[in-house]
């Protein structure tokens, strides 16, 4: 551990200039990056109830979590819960849904006195941690004072299972304490339980594999202007660009403005994953000749061909006026976005090769003939251009992704294996109260 402290203070300078860049640029203010380093956290009054630290790294991780983390609010009605982002958008993701008992937070910087700041205030009992968002000095510094990690729908990819053994001869130490400080985990998949274990995870402490991104259950979010803008879309005629990255917001535009000509009643709707770039989007679809509508500024959507969705929280909404769904992050190697969602919708899923974030799910969905991978605007055409003069076999295309999809579904007994886990590790913990405190 002490290499891995002297290199992050070695890159402090960087890190600063990295922030600077940031506040110029508009995207943070510098209350924004002192909250990084744990301002405005005050002492934690004793509290009843547990409280819990979850932490996921943006949108998507934080959408996926929203179901657990009312779970655990619905679990103890004294339950306090800090969720920590890495990112501003996802803060107000958070602070949109106005859940009580909630408080959000910039996640804190890794560095030692940083963590340690931040864990003396909120006196958290355990740390859930979602996906692949693991940090060695967080980690480590929870197990020292007793504080159960857990980490759910663990995530690793072979490229980030080589990073780490690139590292491993160099940073052995840290690796193995930051491994062992984990009390249990839950994979997302099989693929990811074989590499963390292969990168030296205890294989008792696995819990059954559990994704998050299954069993959001999308339906439920739908705003209550839902109605009002189905009157504007057509479902059948509607296509959704959901989470898209730059570099795949030009192919998409590219692709529907070429459909247009021989479907002009076409609509698209484009959800940027980051609503920062609407402005660039905007341009360019006005430069293909296409009209653009703006959810951002309440404009009316009857009058566009193009629906800009630059508003966070909302996606439920996309994929219930949407009969044909392209998954972000997949034509750019983002590992694509979840596909689950889509699918509860009804909506037909199309998507690029890269797709490691949810490579089980993609691959059930080849395997049920319940999706269509593209490689690029001309074979994104292509394929929309046939799905809009065979609607039936559109219609078969989507049940048989959405009926794939549901077969992967979490299922009751992980939900119970994980909730379980935590409650044990809190008991141990709560047996003890006078040390945690004094401790810190």
């Amino acid at each position: 551990m002490f290499l891995y402290r002297l290199l992050l203070t070695l890159l402090a300078p960087v890190a600063a200039l990295i922030a600077l860049r940031q506040v110029l640029r508009g995207k943070e203010s510098v209350s924004d990056i002192k909250e990084r380093f744990g301002a405005g956290l005050a002492s934690a009054p004793m509290l009843p109830g547990s409280t819990l630290w979850i932490h996921g790294a943006s949108n998507g991780e934080l959408t996926a979590g929203r179901a657990l983390i009312e779970d655990a609010l619905a679990r103890d009605g004294m339950r306090q819960i800090i969720v920590t982002v890495n990112s501003v958008t996802a803060r107000q993701l958070v602070q949109n849904w106005g859940l009580d008992r909630v408080t959000v937070r910039l996640a804190p910087l890794d560095f030692k006195r940083t963590v340690h700041h931040f864990i003396a205030c909120t006196q958290p009992d355990a740390l859930i941690t979602i996906e692949n968002e693991i940090w060695p000095n967080r980690f480590t510094h929870c197990a020292a004072h007793d504080i159960p990690v857990i980490v759910v729908g663990a995530r690793m990819s072979h490229k980030t299972l080589e990073d780490w053994q690139k590292y491993t001869p160099v940073l052995k130490d840290m690796t193995r304490l930051t491994l062992d400080a984990i009390t249990a985990l839950a994979p997302q998949d099989t693929a990811s339980k074989d590499r963390i274990v292969a990168l030296g995870l205890d294989p008792e402490r696995l819990l059954p594999m559990f994704n998050l991104k299954s069993g959001v259950d999308a339906t439920m979010d739908v705003p209550a202007d839902a109605a009002r803008l189905r009157a504007s879309f057509q479902k059948g005629k509607t296509i959704l660009a959901a989470s898209t990255h730059d570099g795949e917001d030009e192919i998409v535009l590219k692709s529907f403005a070429s459909l247009r000509k021989s479907h002009p009643e076409l609509k698209l709707i484009l959800a940027p994953r980051h609503p920062a770039r609407a402005d660039k989007i905007q341009a360019y679809a006005l430069s293909l000749g296409l009209d653009v509508s703006r959810r951002s500024t309440n404009d009316a959507p009857e009058y566009a061909s193009v629906y800009l969705a630059d508003t966070l929280g909302e996606m439920a909404l996309w994929y219930a006026l949407a009969g044909f769904t392209f998954v972000g992050g997949s034509l750019v190697d983002n590992g694509g976005h979840t596909p689950f969602e889509p699918a509860q919708f009804g909506s037909v899923v199309l998507h690029g090769p890269f797709v490691s974030n949810h490579a089980p799910a993609f691959e059930a969905l080849a395997q049920a003939g319940g999706a269509l991978k593209v490689k690029n605007a001309t074979d994104l055409e292509a394929s929309l251009d046939a799905l809009l003069l065979a609607p039936t076999e559109a219609a078969q295309l989507a049940q048989s992704g959405t009926q794939a999809l549901e077969k992967l579904r979490t299922s009751k007994t992980a939900s119970a294996a994980f909730w379980s886990a935590l409650d044990d590790a809190i008991k141990v913990r709560k047996k003890t109260p006078s040390q945690k405190r004094s401790r810190l």
